[in-house]
């Protein structure tokens, strides 16, 4: 097969022409042309959101998790106290990085299944003074909840708390506007659905909280207060930035943009998760979410009750047809994820969908014998 393989995972993802090619070029660090490009990243993320009145955009070097242990740092006091709503693997690794940064952490629990619940929230933060901040996995790509940022921001601001959000595998494609959403801090990457390449998170940091974020983190690398007043005096990052991960970045934000921004990106992800979810019916698969709670990000299926059925085997049959599938992350079930996101459509799906099929047949797997 010529072309790469197409990747249905939440990230990396299948990236562009023009975003690869983006890459081609050596850029300085420090030379005036770099420093624009930071710049003009930094003014179009921000305008995703609506933010430039409420917010600051801080970029960071390496993966999206990162960004999520700097923002744990550099906002939650040494003697801060954080409550993670748990519904996933991804909530259980917020929870454990803020517990390594040394702030005191509690996690609410609910089940992977489900969405969090404000009411619960809201019921635990009325219980508990000593909570100053509340993490949040947006979309927790575990099982592919959605989880309803807006109820959780209300219950935050009603008691006064912090709310960080982790929102990686949701920007870009699902709506979050500053305007009418109170957070202290949002963080997302590069490599998710803006379709860029992995290498570099990003966090917005509310500006009414910024300054007393000074002094905050006990990391020299990941401190975000530090990385930003640098930013300002200098225009240039404090350490070796990933260049090339920043110029592919703003390339693709150009073809967000040309596409139509978030309402088109969001459309085009539902139309790739509609097309998967018909398809694999067809096969027999059955989704492990409520349509009502699943986000067209990353669909977790079911899998197989046949006992010819092995992961590692089916996707190895789907890789050699091109494309590459997730294993599933839950701890109760056996499961595996197909991801809706990158710059594929409809037709790559359709793709996808036949890939599975043949692999079943390799398998010796029956389509009416999935379930």
């Amino acid at each position: 097969m010529d072309r790469d393989k197409i990747l249905l995972t939440p990230g990396p993802l299948t990236t562009t022409l023009r975003t690869k090619l983006a890459m081609l070029k050596d850029w300085g660090s420090w030379d005036a042309d770099f420093n624009a490009v930071t710049a003009s990243l930094r003014q179009r993320l921000l305008a995703i959101i609506h933010g430039h009145d409420s917010h600051v955009l801080v970029p960071l070097q390496g993966s999206g998790t990162f960004s999520v242990e700097a923002a744990v740092a550099t906002l939650v006091p040494r003697d801060g106290h954080v409550l993670v709503l748990d519904n996933g693997a991804y909530c259980k690794r917020a929870a454990r990085l803020t517990t390594l940064m040394g702030r005191r952490c509690t996690v609410l629990s609910f089940d992977e299944a489900a969405q969090v619940d404000p009411a619960a929230l809201a019921q635990a933060l009325a219980t508990d003074a000593s909570i100053t901040h509340v993490v949040l996995i947006h979309c927790e790509t575990g099982a592919g909840v959605l989880n309803p940022l807006q109820a959780v921001a209300d219950v935050c601001e009603r008691h006064g708390r912090g709310l960080i959000v982790d929102a990686m595998s949701s920007f870009g494609a699902i709506e979050i506007d500053a305007r009418k959403t109170r957070f202290d801090a949002l963080i997302a990457a590069s490599g998710k659905c803006l379709e860029g390449v992995p290498g570099m998170g990003f966090v917005f940091i509310r500006k009414a909280v910024l300054e007393a974020c000074a002094g905050r983190s006990q990391s020299l690398a990941m401190d975000l207060h530090d990385q930003y007043v640098y930013m300002g005096k200098t225009t240039q990052w404090r350490f070796t930035p990933p260049t090339h991960v920043v110029v592919a970045l703003h390339e693709a934000l150009k073809q967000y943009e040309e596409e139509g921004g978030q309402p088109q990106r969001l459309a085009r992800y539902t139309s790739n998760y509609r097309t998967l979810i018909a398809g694999m019916a067809r096969l027999g698969f059955k989704p492990f979410l409520d349509p009502a709670i699943q986000a067209p990000i990353i669909v977790t299926f079911h899998a197989p009750a046949d006992p010819k059925y092995d992961f590692k085997t089916f996707y190895a049959a789907a890789r050699a047809r091109g494309f590459l599938l997730y294993p599933g992350k839950l701890t109760q079930l056996e499961t595996f994820r197909v991801g809706c996101i990158g710059a594929i459509g409809p037709f790559e799906m359709e793709q996808a969908v036949h890939a599975m099929a043949l692999a079943l047949q390799d398998m010796g797997i029956a389509a009416s014998a999935v379930t």
